[in-house]
């Protein structure tokens, strides 16, 4: 089951989540780390997440974050963008996003 969740509520729907995942590819090979991301104006900004990360933005500006539920029974939060480097950080502007529950 998926919900789509309008970008303009994507701020009120993090703030729901704690830490999540940074995924970043490069030549075919998926790099997650663990990440906090923040709302900044149009997009969202995640904090020095790591040289790997960056260089892997660099190379390839299609991201998603992964926020698992909180509870067995919730759901994932995945946001898909375009990020760029701004010094150790990697800013995002999503694309989309949606809820998502596993199915049993």
């Amino acid at each position: 089951m998926s919900a789509l969740v309008d970008l303009a509520d994507l701020p009120a729907q993090l703030a729901e989540f704690g830490r999540g995942y940074l995924l970043t590819s490069k030549d075919g090979v998926v790099k997650a780390v663990s990440a906090r991301a923040r709302p900044e104006d149009d997009g969202l900004r995640v904090p020095t997440p790591g040289r790997g990360s960056v260089a892997n933005v660099a190379a390839n500006p299609t991201v998603t974050l992964l926020f698992p539920p909180l509870t067995e029974s919730g759901m994932s939060l995945l946001v898909d963008g375009t990020a760029v480097v701004e010094g150790d950080d990697v800013v995002i502007t999503p694309t989309g996003a949606v809820l998502h529950k596993a199915v049993a």
